[in-house]
C-alpha cells in the first residue's frame, strides 16, 4: 500500500509542479515573444512529459498516480466547471492514453517498461510521447470541439515538453551523479 502512495504522491506532485511552472512561468513568457498567437495552449507543455514518464515507469498504476494531480490542475484552470462531462471526459483521456499504448505496444511484442536487464529505449520512450500527443491532443480536441490551431498547439508543447522535461531529467541525473554534461 506504501508503494501506491508513494506513487500516486510523487507523480501527482510532479504534475502539479510541472503544470505550475508551465502555467506561472513559461505560459507568460509565451504570452510575451508571441503576443499575437491565438491559442490559449502552451507551446511548452511540461505535464505531458510527466504522462509520459509515469506511464513507463509505473504501468497502469500511473492512471491511478496521476488522477489527482491531473483534477487538482484541471479543478485549478476549469474552477467547478471541472465536473462538466467534456472536462471529466478530458482528465480520463489525460490519465489513460499514455499508459494504454505502452500496454498496447507490448501485447504487439515491443516492450518498453523499464527492465533491470536492458539499458532504456529513450528514443523509444519519446517515440511514445508524440504518437500519445497526437492521440492526446486529438481526442482533447474532439472533447472540446476546438479549432484547428488549438490541436497543433497542443501537440507542439506536449511534445516540446516531454523532449525538455528529458532533456532537463537528463542534465540533473548527470549533476547529481557529479559527471559533466
Amino acid at each position: 500500500m506504501r508503494g501506491w502512495a508513494t506513487d500516486t504522491l510523487a507523480a501527482s506532485l510532479a504534475y502539479v509542479l510541472a503544470s505550475i511552472l508551465t502555467f506561472a512561468v513559461l505560459m507568460p513568457m509565451q504570452n510575451v515573444f508571441f503576443p499575437e498567437y491565438p491559442s490559449r495552449a502552451s507551446l511548452l507543455f511540461l505535464p505531458h512529459g510527466v504522462r509520459v514518464l509515469s506511464a513507463w515507469l509505473l504501468g497502469w498504476r500511473a492512471v491511478f498516480a496521476l488522477l489527482p494531480g491531473v483534477f487538482i490542475v484541471f479543478a485549478y484552470l476549469a474552477g467547478t466547471d471541472v465536473f462538466l462531462p467534456t472536462r471529466l471526459l478530458a482528465i480520463a483521456v489525460a490519465v489513460l492514453t499514455v499508459p494504454a499504448v505502452f500496454y498496447l505496444l507490448k501485447a504487439v511484442g515491443w516492450d518498453l517498461f523499464p527492465n533491470p536487464n536492458r539499458k532504456p529505449c529513450w528514443i523509444c520512450v519519446m517515440g511514445v510521447g508524440i504518437a500519445t500527443s497526437i492521440l492526446v491532443s486529438g481526442l482533447t480536441n474532439l472533447v472540446f470541439g476546438s479549432a484547428t490551431v488549438e490541436y497543433i498547439a497542443f501537440l507542439i508543447g506536449d511534445i516540446s515538453g516531454l523532449f525538455f522535461l528529458m532533456l532537463g531529467l537528463y542534465f540533473a541525473f548527470r549533476f547529481a551523479d557529479g559527471r559533466p554534461g
